[in-house]
């Protein structure tokens, strides 16, 4: 009865587009061309780790490689320009006081803070993150002049002095020719027998560019200071022999590249894959094919993965040791796609997926990566595919409710393989005396209307759970740091957290132990409850039977199961407004009685399929061999 309502709920009226209202926008330079996808789990069920990358898709990191917790100096740092320009203006000033000024050390303060500025934008290397070499190049020229000035005018020049800072702008120089190289040095294939490209990666040019900023920092000190030329003539020598050894590599590994491409066709042609595995979307979102390597892997069929970026191709060879290839061009993917290739398997909407669906001797079957009451899980783009697989009926009720008309013969339900691992309840939610919480809020989205996430709110949930009694785990969306309002939130209730665990003993887990070290399947099988908004992980939960609570931040309680059906299994906690309204009454009924015990058992094979328990992933697995 209560799935027959469900089937005819009709949501509010959608205008569509080629990109749904709900979905966020993708950085164009990130990823040309794209339909954005919803980033919607850090990591999702059935993820291994150990061998999936159990770190959570970080947020796509501004120039530094470090998401800012808060506004001021974060939002001048995300800005590239800007913080270039900063760093320009401080060098020009040294130079200029270091010419007009009585002493050199008029140009020190410039100086230093156009040292410490570039610092900061470079401080994501300590992470492993690649720095701007053609951003800063102007600012540290023209530190390499201010010392030139300080030493010629001030101290008089030394000869070693000035071979070495010579030395030093040549090396900066080369590194445009390094980048040019490196663009053709781009990786084609990984993992493929008899391509004959090891490694697989192009060689790092990050080294040079922090060489050269240190033989920069090197020189101003000995220009200051007005002695030591020879240690700079050592220190810009090491870096002109690190740009002309890195030059090398890339040339070398461009050549390569051209020979492998040549022979590509033939080579994929000689491995016989029946499948491929199709992916374009922006940096960090690598979860969406995470969750789906391990079920195809299981098919026992030759496979490739086929990328269209470099960040995607990275991405993909740190997940599988099946063969991954990069085709930017149409002519590229033309040239591999085989006639032993029977299905392409596909986990978004990007727009260059039309560059696949066209080949019509190909079964096309959208996986997607996540399923949900969201805009974009109704996207009219799910009909150019053959095949949707779906995880139950109310993913195909979806559409029709929402005015996309789709043939049935279009849909399979597969159910969602990855929560096959997930513990199904085993005791009623009023039996456990001090019940685990686990706290998994979305992100804000690109846009107002796609923001369902209630972190603005979150503090006031986290400490009436807590002034109850229960522990929680707090695993927020990686994308939460994006936001500083947000990223300020997840800080206060750590710091809430980790004040109760010090003085109450609660065993509240967060931070890395949550977010890195636990997959989300481990963190549904840690909790007793959860509360989450809008998102797939409430779909998934679902499998386990246990409560769980939905936060309203964009209707009002009373009319968010309208719009977002799955609410009709949830205890809705009412924070439409920004603040949250009447959660004790909800919390007894949620953690106490639990009167919607039997509704979720009666959605769970609506949302995830009538599939057995014993074998549920075998559904996915005979329905994907049908097409092989």
């Amino acid at each position: 009865m209560l799935v027959r309502e469900l089937e005819h709920a009709r949501s509010p009226p959608v205008t569509h587009s080629i990109v749904s209202a709900g979905e966020p926008e993708v950085n164009p330079a990130d990823s040309p061309g794209e339909i954005p996808v919803e980033p919607d789990l850090a990591e999702p069920p059935g993820t291994d780790p150990d061998t999936r990358g159990a770190e959570p898709a970080p947020p796509a990191p501004d120039r530094t490689g470090i998401a800012e917790p808060s506004g001021g100096l974060g939002s001048w740092i995300r800005n590239p320009r800007l913080a270039d320009c900063s760093v320009e203006l401080a060098a020009l000033a040294a130079v200029l006081l270091a010419v007009l000024g009585d002493s050199p050390l008029w140009a020190l303060p410039p100086a230093v803070a156009a040292v410490g500025l570039l610092g900061w934008t470079w401080r994501g290397a300590l992470h492993g993150h690649r720095v701007s070499s053609g951003g800063s190049m102007v600012a540290r020229l023209l530190l390499l002049t201010c010392a030139y000035v300080v030493a010629a005018v001030h101290g008089g020049l030394d000869v070693t002095l000035a071979v070495g800072i010579t030395l030093a702008v040549l090396a900066i120089l080369g590194e445009s020719l390094v980048a040019v190289l490196a663009r053709s040095a781009q990786p084609v294939v990984a993992n493929l027998p008899g391509a004959g490209l090891r490694p697989c990666l192009r060689p790092n040019t990050n080294r040079a560019t922090l060489v050269n900023g240190f033989v920069m920092v090197v020189a101003l000190g000995c220009a200051f200071v007005g002695d030591h030329g020879v240690v700079v003539i050592v220190a810009a020598a090491a870096g002109v022999g690190l740009i002309v050894f890195t030059g090398v590599q890339l040339l070398q590994r461009a050549l390569l590249r051209r020979g492998v491409e040549s022979r590509l066709p033939a080579v994929v042609a000689a491995y016989q894959p029946v499948f491929l595995l199709y992916w374009q979307a922006a940096a960090g979102t690598e979860y969406q094919i995470g969750m789906w390597l391990p079920y195809l892997e299981r098919l026992n069929k030759r496979f490739m993965v086929v990328v269209r970026s470099e960040h995607n191709f990275t991405e993909a060879v740190r997940l599988t040791n099946a063969p991954v290839l990069l085709c930017r061009g149409t002519s590229q993917l033309d040239a591999v796609i085989v006639p032993s290739l029977k299905a392409a398997f596909y986990v978004n909407n990007a727009a260059k997926n039309t560059h696949s669906v066209r080949y019509t001797q190909l079964k096309h079957i959208q996986l997607n990566h996540g399923d949900s009451d969201k805009v974009p899980s109704h996207n009219p783009v799910f009909r150019m595919y053959d095949k949707n697989f779906v995880a139950g009926q109310a993913a195909i009720d979806r559409f029709a409710a929402n005015g996309v008309q789709m043939p049935a013969e279009m849909f399979t339900i597969v159910g969602r393989p990855q929560v096959e691992n997930v513990a199904i309840a085993a005791q009623p939610i009023s039996s456990i005396a001090n019940p685990r919480v686990l706290y998994a809020p979305t992100w804000a989205g690109f846009h107002a209307d796609s923001n369902y996430s209630s972190l603005l709110v979150g503090y006031d949930i986290i400490k009436a759970l807590v002034a109850r009694g229960c522990s929680v785990v707090f695993r927020p969306h990686p994308y939460s740091r994006r936001s500083p309002a947000l990223s300020r939130e997840c800080d206060r209730i750590r710091e809430l957290l980790a004040e109760d665990r010090r003085v109450n003993g609660r065993p509240h887990v967060f931070g890395p132990d949550a977010e890195v070290k636990m997959s989300v399947v481990d963190c549904f099988n840690a909790s007793d409850v959860l509360v989450s908004d809008v998102s797939s992980v409430v779909a998934d939960y679902l499998y386990s039977e246990k409560p769980f609570a939905m936060v309203a931040v964009s209707a009002p309680a009373s009319r968010f199961p309208e719009s977002f059906p799955l609410a009709r299994a949830s205890y809705v906690i009412d924070a439409y407004g920004g603040q949250v309204h009447g959660v004790e009454p909800l919390l007894d009924d949620m953690l106490g009685g639990d009167p919607l015990a039997a509704t979720r058992r009666e959605l769970k094979r609506y949302y995830l399929g009538d599939i057995p328990a014993e074998g549920y992933a075998q559904r996915f697995l005979d329905e994907a061999a049908r097409y092989l």
